[in-house]
């Protein structure tokens, strides 16, 4: 991608959406965060800030809610060169991950790529998401049961959001892996309507809502990235 005749530079910032209480995972996540739950004796935590150092990134914004402490503890300020910081979710309890999204407003004025806290991938994966206005998808497998879908054209960009249970359509559909990225310019397009759907008090949606009305009226698009059945969960 060109812009006044230079590459765009690769986005080292990242966005970790970690306020949730976690409760599907009841009882593990009583007493710690669903991102500090361990796989083969890794936290999920650890796991997604060691894919963040080896692909170069060079900050990390976490909002923090349920059980911050425990977040704030485990990761510090630092982290093999990663500068960590933290918004809290005041109102995690209450509301859904729109309320975080739009709780990094102000602290995050950059392009960077948004993560999910319960994800596990392989870090190189990050790469081609490293590039402005990207998504991550993957093909639907038999035991997916919800969450969001997309539809994706024959160019990779995204046409149309489809959020709850999976559902046969045809054409070129896909689940979402829940990581992103976004210029600043799509960013700050995303806040104003982040701020529309607060103002009217729809603060229990998922953030992905927004991206589906957006994506209907052409004011924020994505190029669809692939990630490979069993390269990620």
């Amino acid at each position: 991608m060109e812009q006044n005749g230079t590459q765009d530079k690769q986005i080292t910032t990242a966005l970790l959406l970690a306020a949730g209480s976690g409760h599907r995972l009841r009882p593990i996540t009583a007493d710690q965060p669903k991102c500090l739950t361990e796989v083969d004796g890794i936290p999920i935590l650890e796991r997604l800030v060691d894919c963040l150092c080896q692909q170069g990134f060079a900050r990390l914004v976490v909002v923090v809610g349920y059980l911050e402490h425990n977040i704030r503890e485990f990761l510090g300020e630092q982290r093999d060169g990663l500068t960590i910081e933290y918004v809290v979710n005041p109102k995690y309890s209450t509301t859904n991950n729109i309320y975080s999204l739009w709780e990094a407003r102000e602290i995050v004025q950059e392009p960077f790529v948004l993560i999910e806290s319960d994800l596990l991938f392989e870090s190189s994966l990050l790469h081609d998401l490293q590039q402005p206005d990207r998504i991550a998808v993957s093909s639907i497998q038999s035991w997916m049961n919800g969450g969001t879908t997309v539809t994706v054209d024959d160019l990779q960009q995204v046409k149309e959001f489809q959020l709850g249970e999976v559902q046969e359509a045809e054409g070129q559909r896909y689940k979402t892996v829940n990581i992103c990225s976004l210029s600043l310019e799509s960013w700050q397009k995303v806040i104003v309507r982040l701020q529309q759907y607060v103002d009217s008090g729809q603060v229990n949606e998922y953030y992905e809502r927004v991206f589906a009305d957006m994506i209907l009226d052409g004011s924020l698009s994505f190029e669809a990235v692939f990630f490979k059945p069993g390269s990620w969960y």
